[in-house]
């Protein structure tokens, strides 16, 4: 099980010492983006990227919560990302050319489904996506209650994966902490994005936060 901290739920206060506990130990390090049009709230920037990238050694996915993702993807690049997750809304029109784009640019591609969104609108490029992320609760906003049905979507892409005999690994946004991880292993998840109920707020302690959630997580994997 791959876990991947969402940096906008950190103690940006002990930033440096967060980031350097943390990439000893996760999988990869999420950074949301939003524009405040996507949705309301403005959160992280390439800028923030560039600067995790200056520590980190592990790879960077960026979730763009953003209405027109190609806008970022050079800045995304330049900063040190290493895969670009979009919104299967925002891509309309430009799936194929946006995925060469940031491929090109030696990024991984990351897609992401909105909870309202099906897997039909995706079936023709899923292909050609590293992860597939299922956001299990509305975007935008931490600290949201799970929404249960996203677990037959997460069965979905699992046997999607299997019968096209894909590769993406299945990734789950949301409210993941010691009320869902159950779920969510046995449903078919591979990667965990922890935020303030799964991590963050666990202990003050960055140490002490990410012993109790592997204790959490353990008993399930």
């Amino acid at each position: 099980m791959l876990i991947s901290p969402s940096l906008m739920c950190m103690d940006l206060v002990k930033f440096k010492d967060q980031i350097e506990f943390l990439d000893k130990k996760v999988g990869y390090f999420h950074i949301d983006i939003m524009d405040g049009h996507y949705v309301p709230n403005i959160t992280l920037s390439p800028f923030f990227v560039s600067q995790v990238n200056k520590i980190s050694t592990k790879p960077l996915d960026c979730h763009l919560m953003v209405t027109n993702p190609e806008n970022y993807i050079d800045d995304l690049a330049d900063s040190g990302c290493d895969m670009v997750t979009v919104h299967v809304e925002t891509i309309s029109g430009q799936a194929f050319r946006l995925f060469d784009r940031i491929r090109c640019l030696g990024m991984k591609v990351g897609l992401i489904f909105n909870p309202e969104s099906s897997l039909e609108f995706a079936k023709y490029y899923l292909h050609k996506v590293d992860k597939v992320t299922v956001l299990t609760v509305d975007p935008g906003f931490a600290g949201q209650s799970f929404i249960p049905e996203m677990l037959l979507k997460i069965n979905e892409l699992k046997e999607f994966r299997e019968k096209n005999n894909l590769s993406y690994e299945i990734e789950i946004d949301g409210s993941c902490n010691p009320k869902t991880y159950k779920t969510l292993i046995s449903a078919g998840a591979d990667v965990l994005i922890v935020g303030s109920s799964g991590l963050f707020n666990n202990d003050p302690d960055i140490e002490k936060a990410w012993d109790i959630m592997q204790q959490n997580i353990s008993q399930y994997c």
